[in-house]
Parts: C-alpha cells; structure tokens; sequence
C-alpha cells in the first residue's frame, strides 16, 4: 500500500498486513480483506497530528475494486469461452457424414468417371474466371472459361472429360483458378470436396477430419456444405 512522504507506516501496521498474508491467496475478495485489515489498522494507528491523505485512501479503494472488476470479467468470459466451444463442438458434430468445401486443389475421378464437386472463393466480381486441371505430371488436360463471375463461394463440377472428349482415367487431379475484372487481377481461392467423418479436440476449437483427402481443418475453413 502506497503512503504519502509525509506519513511512515506503523510497525503494527505492517505486522497486521503480514499476519493477514502468511496464507497464499489470489482471489480480488482475498485481495480486499487484506486492504481493509490494512487500512483499519492504519486508521486506529495513524497520528492524528498528520492524517492519512482522504484522496489517497479514495484512489486505493478505487485500484482495489477495479481489481475486483477485472477479476469478475475474466470469469464471466471463461464462462462464455466456455459455451461458445461447446457450440462450436455441436457444430462440428453435426456436419460428420456431409460433404464439404474447404481451401484446396483437389479433383478425384472416380472408376466410373463421376467426380468430385470443385469450387472458388472470390474476393471481388470478376469479369472473366478460367479453371486448368492438370494430372499427376503436371500436363493441362481440361481448361474450362466460366466467364463472368458473381464474388463469394460459388461450387461447379467436371464432366471427367478430357479435352479431347475420352474420359479421364480414374485418379487425383489438381485445380488451378485464375480470374480477372478488366486488366486487373481478382482474388481467387480454390475450394476441393471433402467428406467429413470425425472431428477431434484441437488447441483453438474443434477440428474436422476430412479422410485423409486434406489436412484437418477448422470450421472456419468450411466455406460450403453440400
């Protein structure tokens, strides 16, 4: 406790403070009943030819309940971290068994020719978008011209043709998007399909498991649910 220049703190003050601190604490209604076992007893012993300041004692009572405020925020936002996790986990939960879009570059063909569902994310309209799939060395073997294209999370699909027209062999494809308003470029997220089929605890809120088609991604990177 802080005291003016002019005012010494008696010895039993300071032996009233100790005896009130031998046990660890530290809670704000711990913190109060030291300052008041304190402040009684510099009261009772302070010399009445030179008085504890008013404005002094005013301001450490302020410090004290601001203290005692702060300590009561953080539990009430425990608290609301708390619900919101265990939301965000229903949340999670709910979407095991659906399929999804997340930030990604992937195409799969399947034996049959069915594919996969692409998408792209944009940040602004854009007056001309083209999609290029290539395969697994790098070779372009469908391009697609979507035109003019709305901003936000749009989802297309690919027949499984080729350029030439025969049907892609079974296989992982990668996506590339560029798009463009004018002479200037757009920014473009590619979005791959994934199938949720768990989820797990991570640092920040729940993580879904997407079966290995990418990393484990958090609800955040859902951009569509299909």
């Amino acid at each position: 406790m802080a005291v003016s220049a002019a005012q010494s703190i008696d010895p039993r003050v300071l032996s009233a403070l100790n005896a009130s601190t031998t046990a660890k604490t530290d809670t704000a209604s711990d913190l109060q009943n030291h300052f008041m076992t304190l402040l009684v007893t510099q009261l009772k012993n302070q010399d009445p030819l030179n008085p504890m300041d008013n404005s002094q004692m005013t301001s450490q009572l302020a410090q004290i309940n601001t203290v005692s405020g702060i300590q009561d925020l953080n539990t009430t936002l425990k608290g609301i971290t708390g619900q919101i996790n265990a939301g965000q986990s229903l949340q999670a939960a709910a979407l095991i068994g659906k399929g999804v879009l997340v930030p990604g570059d992937r195409v799969l063909v399947g034996s049959d020719g069915t594919t996969t569902p692409f998408g792209l994310e944009l940040g602004a309209p854009a007056d001309d978008v083209q999609i290029t799939i290539t395969d697994g060395s790098g070779k372009v073997v469908r391009s697609f011209d979507l035109g003019a294209v709305d901003a936000g999370t749009q989802s297309f699909s690919w027949d499984g043709k080729l350029d030439d027209g025969s049907q892609a062999p079974q296989g992982a494809y990668t996506l590339a998007v560029k798009a463009a308003s004018g002479s200037d470029a757009v920014d473009v997220t590619g979005l791959n399909y994934a199938l949720v089929t768990g989820i797990s605890t991570g640092k920040d809120g729940p993580l879904l498991d997407l079966g290995g088609i990418t990393n484990q991604v958090s609800l955040g990177d859902v951009r569509q649910i299909l």
